[in-house]
């Protein structure tokens, strides 16, 4: 453990609560960096995994993975730096512009600022899912990968299911994957073997 593990902490949550412009799914490849690539505190493939789970429980996102990663690298004391880090800035920033708000609200400079910075969330967060989805096809195959795609886009806007139970139901198979295809594996190479 690095001795300025609380500095890059807080260098880390305060960079993303800053840029993370537009909430939590923005904030979300911010946080991928910082913690995968910049600090290499975790693999991409745990980062998956802790991005499943906190889809799956209630409350914002962003702060959820900040509390996780300041937890995994500094204990409860960390989990709180990483939160505190995370969230002052913007809710000191949003105290102080407040008082300016009305103005700004009538600005077309402001509304262009908007504009301008959507298209960028935008392509972040396809660069990411884009990521994700090749990741899935690895591991489960393009077929099964497209399959639950497909499930998924179906589950998702036609049923409108809601996303927390979608996320609980591909947990749960995600859980079973591995034993139903390895149960798969056995008895294929039992019947193989008894043909022979």
């Amino acid at each position: 453990m690095k001795v300025n593990a609380y500095k890059e902490l807080i260098i880390a949550m305060v960079r993303t609560g800053i840029l993370g412009f537009g909430g939590g799914p923005s904030v979300i490849p911010l946080i991928r960096h910082e913690a995968v690539s910049r600090y290499k505190w975790i693999e991409d493939d745990e980062f998956g995994e802790i991005l499943a789970i906190a889809n799956a429980l209630p409350g914002p996102i962003a702060t959820k993975m900040a509390a996780y990663l300041g937890y995994r690298e500094k204990g409860a004391l960390g989990a709180i730096v990483g939160v505190l880090a995370h969230i002052l800035p913007t809710c000191l920033s949003m105290v102080v512009l407040l008082t300016v708000v009305n103005v700004l609200s009538y600005s077309a400079a402001v509304a262009g600022m908007i504009a301008a910075v959507m298209p960028v969330i935008a392509v972040m967060l396809g660069l990411m899912a884009y990521e994700f989805a090749a990741k899935a096809v690895k591991g489960l195959g393009k077929i099964l990968g497209c399959i639950l795609f497909i499930v998924t886009f179906l589950l998702l806007q036609t049923i409108a299911l809601h996303p927390a139970f979608v996320i609980v139901i591909f947990l749960a198979y995600g859980t079973m994957h591995f034993k139903l295809k390895n149960k798969w594996k056995n008895k294929n190479s039992k019947s193989k073997g008894l043909s022979v």
